[in-house]
């Protein structure tokens, strides 16, 4: 289906500028911006749970393999129906790897902004998620994002050795600074160690333990 984008061109919009075609952008990458909701979860819902999900209680977040969240960016509409159903949602957490092409970490980036701004538009209660790898990207993981507002973090997987944590914990410290958030919503465990800075601008820290963990402690259990 041929349709006019925002850039005024008719041709397939297979890059979605649907998605930002309202929205403000931010820095010379031009990031969209996401308008952040004053909800906070109780509950986080993995996406590839939401749909078979009966409690719709809760955010739902994409703290998962890339594999399993790529089908929001190429069919959004499909499960537009789906994320209306729940309180509210978390941005998705396309990957950053340290070793990923930096112009492929901006991409990552800009996707998961423009599915916010998306979010946006149909009237859904939004938190940005934000994601860093190395200090290139600091910066980057700041743009479209409302300074003195909630964000959410994933820690799952980014604290597992010595060099990951002191690369989280930099890159965190830096986001704080530059977005003095008044609440981190974060999926995985929230050490001290690794917060403690947050704690000390008084930041409030909401943690959820992730889907990985609960399990694990099931079948410890």
């Amino acid at each position: 289906m041929k349709t006019i984008t925002p850039y005024g061109t008719m041709c397939k919009d297979v890059f979605h500028a649907y998605m930002v075609q309202h929205a403000k952008f931010d820095g010379e990458m031009e990031i969209p911006c996401v308008k952040t909701t004053e909800k906070l979860p109780t509950r986080l819902v993995p996406f590839s749970h939401a749909i078979a999900e009966k409690n719709h209680s809760g955010f739902v977040v994409f703290y998962e393999h890339d594999e399993k969240i790529e089908a929001l960016w190429n069919q959004p509409n499909r499960y537009l129906p789906i994320l209306k159903r729940f309180d509210g949602v978390i941005t998705p957490d396309y990957s950053l790897y340290y070793d990923m092409p930096l112009v492929m970490q901006v991409w990552n980036t800009y996707r998961g902004k423009a599915v916010g701004a998306w979010l946006n538009d149909n009237g859904i209660p939004t938190i940005p998620n934000v994601r860093w790898s190395d200090e290139r990207t600091y910066e980057l993981a700041c743009l479209g994002v409302e300074r003195n507002s909630t964000i959410a973090v994933g820690a799952h997987g980014c604290i597992k050795s010595k060099q990951y944590k002191q690369q989280f914990i930099d890159g965190f410290d830096y986001i704080l600074q530059r977005l003095c958030p008044k609440t981190v919503i974060v999926y995985g465990r929230a050490p001290s160690k690794i917060f403690c800075l947050a704690k000390l601008y008084g930041v409030e820290i909401i943690a959820f333990e992730s889907d990985f963990g609960l399990s694990h402690k099931k079948e410890v259990g």
